[in-house]
């Protein structure tokens, strides 16, 4: 059995509908801790020593987020300057991540066609989170693709509660450790994975 902890990060979650159903019961899903880094640290005074066992007690690290311009939120960048320590994440003697997976669960307001080569945004969200990516191949860790969540703007119910529950059988199936790591990979959003798996 693996355990996951969420790193969640949210200026604004209180007027997050589309997280908040997203996030609904997540924390009974047994091998899952959630982490509220904005409830946690509202003056960003983040406790660099706890986050660090933290993550020594997990096997999957995921930062769960809106994507604020190509980005995470301001508390996660902080987190990764204060917290991924050399010696501690890389560099001599920094392997306390190494083998660790890492993903991003990510929400984005525009529809999924803005983010392909030929949209709006010219790219793709795999693309555009690459420096992410290197973060974790830097640490030693295993990136996986992201679990994107499209058009949260207007977004129905319907199509809001089918990803909660890809969501969520992802996680499941991670803490039982029933992924395919390469399969994973070839996918451009872990949703096609594991909507992949369940047929």
């Amino acid at each position: 059995m693996s355990k996951i902890l969420i790193l969640f990060a949210h200026p604004a979650f209180q007027k997050s509908f589309s997280n908040q159903v997203l996030v609904e019961g997540i924390n009974k899903i047994n091998g899952i801790t959630f982490h509220d880094l904005y409830e946690e640290y509202p003056e960003f005074d983040i406790d660099v020593e706890r986050e660090k066992e933290l993550l020594s007690h997990h096997d999957c690290i995921i930062f769960h987020h809106p994507f604020f311009w190509y980005s995470t939120p301001a508390i996660l960048k902080e987190w990764q300057d204060l917290v991924l320590e050399h010696g501690w994440a890389f560099g001599t003697g920094g392997d306390k991540l190494q083998g660790k997976l890492f993903f991003n669960t990510i929400t984005v307001g525009g529809p999924k066609e803005a983010y392909t080569r030929d949209g709006m945004q010219n790219n793709t969200i795999r693309e555009l989170i690459a420096p992410l990516k290197q973060t974790a191949v830097f640490c030693n860790m295993v990136p996986l693709p992201p679990f994107v969540v499209y058009g949260t703007h207007a977004i129905e119910k319907e199509e809001l509660q089918a990803y909660k529950n890809s969501y969520h059988r992802l996680l499941r199936n991670i803490v039982d450790d029933k992924i395919d790591i390469k399969k994973m990979n070839t996918h451009e959003s872990l949703l096609e994975y594991i909507n992949g798996e369940e047929n």
